[in-house]
């Protein structure tokens, strides 16, 4: 059995009941049940309909994200979220290149690099060389000033661990911001880059070895590993093409508004909800959130 679920942006809730009638009756579904009102709705399907990505278009083209998943295990055990452009809606690097006067080039080397065209790791160095001599307090002044958070993500994190889950941010960006990330949003553990410092400025190193694609999934094995869990029992979520080796490996990949070469690879592309449509993903009503 699959669920077929209709979603769009909580702060437009813009949902027509006649388009899930309409869907429900020309696919066969089940009853609709809303998961919250004009937000999110869903239905029992016996299959993934043959034409269902012409479906997705068109719903796309409406603010609608259509999502078709396993109805069988679909609330997850343990959240891997990655945190530029995912649980902040901004790139880390990219605001200290503004910092230090060089954002236009490094914002373009960010955008090839997500996009899967340059390696990660040779494009992340030649970003980070780029701000050597910058004041490490410039770090907490981006972090107060210039950094905002992707709607939902409390929200996500305190529902997903309220239900016995657990939370990862994995980060290809910098330890100074996961650490403060985490703490607000209530991770239970993160990872990322280590960018090296004489004490007082970035020297424009960064430390070895370099967290990328691969390392994302080394922290998916390792993580269920010592909870003793499986690949099937995590919700992984991201936008860019390093994350694309966890987004496949897990139970349920999220690509939430993601680089359109990173969503192709994507069976659950969420375009417009926030990140509580990773609840609705898993089967959550809006009357079982906890915020």
């Amino acid at each position: 059995m699959f669920t077929a679920l209709l979603l769009t942006s909580p702060s437009t809730p813009t949902l027509d009941p006649a388009l899930v009638e309409s869907l429900r009756n020309a696919w066969g579904g089940g009853d609709a049940m809303w998961l919250a009102p004009d937000v999110a709705a869903e239905f029992a399907l016996a299959e993934i309909p043959s034409n269902r990505w012409d479906v997705w278009e068109d719903c796309r083209k409406m603010g609608i994200d259509l999502v078709v998943v396993p109805t069988e295990g679909r609330r997850k055990k343990m959240l891997l979220a990655d945190m530029d452009s995912t649980m902040i809606q901004q790139e880390c690097i990219d605001e200290l290149a503004e910092e230090a006067g060089v954002g236009p080039r490094v914002k373009e080397i960010t955008a090839r690099a997500m996009n899967g065209e340059l390696d990660f790791d040779g494009a992340l160095r030649e970003r980070v060389g780029l701000l050597k001599g910058l004041p490490m307090n410039v770090i907490d002044k981006v972090l107060a000033e210039r950094i905002t958070y992707m709607p939902g993500g409390k929200t996500l994190l305190a529902t997903m661990k309220a239900n016995g889950g657990h939370a990862a941010l994995v980060s290809g960006g910098f330890t100074a911001f996961t650490a403060q990330v985490a703490d607000a949003l209530g991770f239970d553990e993160n990872r990322a880059n280590v960018l090296k410092t004489d004490g007082e400025v970035l020297t424009g190193e960064v430390g070895t070895p370099i967290l990328g694609k691969q390392a994302k999934v080394d922290a998916l094995e390792q993580i269920t590993a010592r909870l003793g869990i499986t690949d099937a029992d995590v919700i992984a979520v991201g936008d860019g093409a390093n994350d694309l080796g966890m987004l496949h490996r897990a139970g349920l990949g999220v690509a939430l508004h993601a680089k359109p070469a990173v969503a192709a690879e994507c069976e659950v592309r969420i375009n417009f909800g926030d990140l509580t449509a990773l609840l609705f993903v898993q089967g959550y009503s809006l009357d079982e959130f906890v915020n």
